[in-house]
């Protein structure tokens, strides 16, 4: 199993608004300030181009229990956002994927436990060829759904979800849902 830092040692890169480091800083800290942060979502997807999304761990700080995407997280002060998408997808999942960036977005809301996600986050993609192998303080579960499926099941009833993976399906669902046809076609690059 792969050796992680708890969130208390861990630190983020504090930004503005065009994604400019301003500086480190504690990441319990940061997510109870709501300062703005430099973070990651990846999704993954299998051959049928449905995602790989992950419950969150019982003991996870904010949004146990929640549906996710397939793996998010925070690049270390001189950690390149691939390395620490790699770094993170291998810590959650134990996966060794090839990631491609696909575009950012920009969203802060409001979590339980008195935490705020104010995020600047870089998207990257891949694809699943073997069976993933959760860190259960990681991840309870994981599931494969068709983007579609998902769409509709966070319309339903978004209340399963984390708010970051709420956001992504209801402003970004076009972009995703081509990220997972070039995946699945084995065309990961975009244009």
């Amino acid at each position: 199993m792969v050796a992680r830092l708890p969130d208390t040692e861990e630190t983020l890169l504090l930004v503005d608004e065009n994604d400019e480091v301003l500086g480190p800083a504690p990441k319990l800290e940061t997510h109870r300030s709501g300062q703005l942060h430099r973070a990651f979502s990846v999704f993954l997807f299998d051959e049928m181009g449905d995602t790989l999304i992950q419950r969150r761990a019982d003991v996870k700080y904010h949004s146990r229990g929640k549906w996710a995407n397939s793996c998010c997280g925070h690049p270390r002060p001189g950690e390149a956002i691939d390395v620490a998408a790699t770094r993170r997808v291998m810590e959650e999942l134990g996966l060794e994927v090839e990631l491609n960036y696909g575009f950012t977005s920009r969203y802060c809301a409001e979590l339980d436990n008195g935490m705020i996600e104010n995020e600047f986050v870089h998207l990257l993609f891949g694809r699943v060829t073997k069976t993933p192998a959760p860190h259960p303080d990681e991840v309870s579960e994981y599931a494969f759904v068709s983007m579609g499926d998902l769409r509709s099941q966070i319309a339903a009833s978004a209340e399963p979800y984390a708010v970051w993976l709420v956001h992504y399906v209801t402003h970004h669902f076009d972009e995703l849902n081509e990220m997972a046809k070039r995946i699945q076609i084995g065309h990961a690059t975009t244009s």
